[in-house]
């Protein structure tokens, strides 16, 4: 038995390095996805130097929106993540992670498109999970609620719903809209992240699956976006957030209730990311020592 799984992205060329580092999980990221230049046999080349090294391979999607107004765009981007769904299969991903994107039109068919579509991807391959990734801000496709609706209407038992923590942050405090990330910040605290793992763990029976990178805020027009930092130089806190997963997953793993499995998947900046993955898991386990 383990606490959970942990590790970063990881492109074929990094996966000696992520495994001498002692990471658990490895992500495939967008980019190998969308490079002309990367062809089947890389991703069966991923599959045969990852398994047997990580306990969980997963894969996420390239950053195309999977709804949009003009019906020739949006076939292209749903053929586009499709083929990428086949890809991650054949490099030995588990769960294929979706990010949704910006909204087209009316809320009904936006949502009939998703469904369509999520069921398309889960035709893929029967072994293959989708996690939804809940976005942070809702201009954006994926919230709770619209999670909830789409798990109903495809595989409540194949799609999940995936927390970019900060994502989360900033959807819960309306940080999308107000821009006060430090204020935010200020008054988050550790009951805040355990009533969001709390309320995950209804869309997500068996599967707690968590990302995390931390960020600061731009304005562009009347939109507030984020970019991602280094850990320690943005929003939202760590510490709160460490201490809120430790307890959370020592309390889940003992209370008897049917076993979950869980992973937490850093998303910071490339330059430091392996130096940050390991901080990551270092600030959540030694503080569930202490429930253990």
């Amino acid at each position: 038995m383990i606490l959970f799984d942990w590790g970063t992205y990881n492109g074929l060329s990094k996966l000696r390095t992520a495994a001498l580092l002692g990471t658990r999980l490895t992500e495939i990221p967008p980019r190998d996805f969308s490079r002309k230049s990367i062809d089947k046999a890389y991703f069966e080349r991923y599959r045969e130097a990852a398994q047997g090294i990580f306990t969980t391979i997963t894969a996420h999607a390239p950053y195309y929106n999977v709804v949009s107004r003009d019906p020739e765009v949006m076939k292209r981007s749903q053929e586009a993540l499709l083929k990428a769904a086949e890809m991650a299969v054949l490099a030995g991903a588990e769960i294929y992670n979706l990010h949704l994107g910006w909204r087209a039109g009316r809320q009904e068919d936006d949502l009939k498109n998703v469904i369509d579509f999520v069921n398309q991807v889960l035709e893929v391959s029967e072994e293959l999970v989708v996690s939804i990734e809940i976005p942070y801000t809702p201009s954006m496709l994926g919230t709770w609620e619209e999670i909830e609706e789409i798990r109903k209407a495809t595989d409540e038992e194949r799609v999940i719903a995936s927390l970019q923590l900060e994502n989360v942050w900033m959807l819960e405090k309306g940080v999308y809209s107000s821009g006060l990330f430090e204020a935010m910040d200020r008054e988050t605290d550790k009951e805040f992240w355990m009533g969001i793992f709390e309320r995950l763990t209804d869309l997500t029976p068996h599967y707690l699956s968590l990302r995390f990178s931390q960020i600061i805020g731009f304005a562009v027009g009347s939109k507030i976006l984020k970019k991602r930092v280094p850990l320690g130089r943005g929003y939202p806190s760590l510490e709160p957030l460490a201490e809120a997963l430790a307890e959370y997953m020592v309390r889940r793993m003992r209370s008897g209730e049917e076993p979950l499995r869980m992973h937490i998947i850093y998303t910071g900046p490339t330059e430091t990311k392996y130096a940050d993955t390991l901080r990551l898991y270092s600030e959540i386990m030694s503080r569930a020592v202490a429930h253990l």
